[in-house]
């Protein structure tokens, strides 16, 4: 009798474990790439204008509103939800803060405190019509969408509310230049740390985004310095990363956004972290109302108007899905400011107004039928 053959071992799957390793963000490289070039394009037909610091300055604070919303929109998002109600929200916590502190002389620290509270708790209970009775988020926050525009054309009685200047330093001032250089300086240390730490690639796109950070600063501080409200949107972005993708909360999120029946399996408490996610954004809206009415000097009966939609448009061309499951507060931003950038440039070309909402309108349908194609491609 011959002996049966040895069964063949496959040699070890080393290539494979070197491609995770070194996954590369095509998504992000391809946002990165568009932004390049419609920076390009806006600055050779604007002769310039475009890439000057004063209009990079403004296009910074321009973006800041959409993109503190656009924040926690991504974690609603993520955790297989949506709200339409944050930009009525921002509106009328921005017009409570102004009526607040003008009109019924609270101090300013306690006006911007109890709006902050009230976005909160507003938020939760949107949250909680959506946990525990069940009804589709769609409905809560269209609803609370006019309920909000509502309440903020009844307390303005349609007349314009202007806060005096302690106010408007949220929204319209700048940092010093040695403060500005020593916050982005250590979050540029910070970046390199991290990519040292981690080790392979990350040591290399760690040390690029602290390149960017500085250019950041230089270009910013050419003009008159870092906007307060995009620091403050930093910030912001920086924390609710880490919430994101560095605590059991954040990753609870991911894990009922990707796949809800298996993560109520695995004990964790839906309706608890629903109300909490919408409790954030009602924050995040409070937060952008108080900057929205700062920077604009003025609280109006319809400030916030379709911000929830640029909100959303941003978190999508930002790379989060609307399948939940899946996105980054970091990759918000670049949606935010790419369409912070289109708007920008093309009111420096004087293009017709009709123009705008067609082109964000292109890129946000292309961006979705990106995540399909990405998603049947994986599957």
């Amino acid at each position: 009798m011959t002996a049966a053959p040895s069964p063949v071992v496959p040699p070890p799957a080393a290539p494979a474990l070197r491609a995770s390793r070194i996954s590369v963000p095509w998504r992000s490289l391809i946002m990165v790439g568009a932004l390049v070039v419609i920076w390009i394009v806006f600055s050779m037909t604007t002769d310039g204008t475009f890439l000057r610091p004063r209009n990079l300055s403004l296009l910074a604070r321009q973006t800041s509103v959409t993109a503190i919303l656009a924040v926690g929109m991504v974690l609603v998002i993520v955790a297989g939800q949506i709200d339409l109600s944050v930009g009525a929200l921002a509106g009328l916590m921005g017009g409570l803060a102004a009526i607040s502190y003008m009109n019924r002389q609270w101090p300013l620290g306690v006006a911007f405190l109890a709006v902050l509270i009230g976005g909160s708790l507003l938020g939760a209970a949107q949250g909680s019509l959506v946990a525990w009775l069940k009804i589709p988020p769609f409905i809560v926050t269209l609803g609370g969408m006019l309920l909000f525009q509502g309440a903020l054309l009844g307390i303005t009685g349609g007349i314009t509310v202007s806060p005096s200047r302690p106010f408007l330093y949220v929204g319209q001032a700048y940092v010093p230049l040695w403060i500005g250089w020593l916050v982005m300086g250590s979050m540029a240390a910070a970046l390199v740390a991290s990519g040292i730490r981690s080790g392979g690639t990350r040591v290399w796109s760690q040390s690029g985004f602290a390149v960017l950070v500085l250019a950041f600063t230089a270009v910013m501080n050419a003009y008159e310095g870092i906007p307060v409200p995009v620091l403050l949107l930093l910030a912001l972005a920086a924390f609710f990363s880490g919430v994101a993708h560095h605590t059991r909360f954040g990753r609870h999120l991911y894990a009922i956004g990707g796949n809800r029946e298996a993560a109520f399996y695995s004990g964790i408490s839906i309706e608890k972290h629903i109300i909490g996610v919408f409790t954030l954004m009602g924050f995040l809206s409070a937060v952008a109302g108080i900057v929205l009415t700062a920077r604009v000097g003025a609280a109006t009966s319809d400030a916030g108007r379709i911000m929830e939609l640029d909100a959303i448009a941003a978190a999508v061309i930002g790379g989060t899905s609307l399948l939940g499951g899946q996105g980054t507060v970091w990759g918000a931003l670049l949606g935010a400011l790419v369409m912070a950038s289109l708007d920008n440039g093309m009111s420096l070309m004087n293009t017709e107004a009709f123009w705008q909402p067609i082109i964000k309108g292109s890129i946000l349908v292309a961006a979705v039928a990106v995540d399909m194609a990405g998603r049947r491609t994986r599957g």
